[in-house]
């Protein structure tokens, strides 16, 4: 038979720098899942991915093991990261901090189109513009 799920967490991590440091120990801790065994499987899953923030989906069993499923930067965070800014615009589409080209929204649209609900790059790439236009992010033709 399965093993049954007890609690499913989603946590956003520094690629390969988990630590049992607060902010996974003390979500981990209490679900009595084993820290430094967590960490060292992130660490090692992500190390290719360093500088980045990666979600996670943690899936804890009831004889307290896990398993966890790692998933594509956040929009907004590769969308700073392209522009090269610290922040989005406090003001959203009123105020421009930024500009990508059509090129730079496609790369990240590629990137994100795993975890978007979309089928296409033309469609990821509208989503990515929304997100892009509401953090005062222009995109150029």
């Amino acid at each position: 038979m399965a093993k049954q799920i007890t609690k499913k967490i989603k946590l956003q991590i520094p690629a390969g720098k988990a630590t049992p440091a607060p902010p996974v120990g003390t979500v981990l801790g209490p679900a009595g899942v084993n820290l430094q065994e967590f960490c060292t499987k992130y660490n090692d899953a992500t190390r290719d991915k360093m500088g980045d923030i990666l979600p996670v989906e943690i899936s804890i069993y009831e004889d307290r093991t896990f398993t966890f499923v790692i998933k594509t930067p956040p929009a907004a965070f590769l969308i700073k990261k392209y522009a090269k800014i610290k922040k989005g615009g406090t003001k959203g589409q009123n105020e421009t901090v930024a500009t990508l080209t059509k090129d730079q929204v496609k790369e990240i649209a590629e990137i994100k189109l795993p975890d978007l609900n979309c089928y296409s790059v033309e469609e990821a790439m509208k989503i990515i513009e929304g997100t892009a236009r509401n953090m005062g992010v222009k995109v150029s033709e």
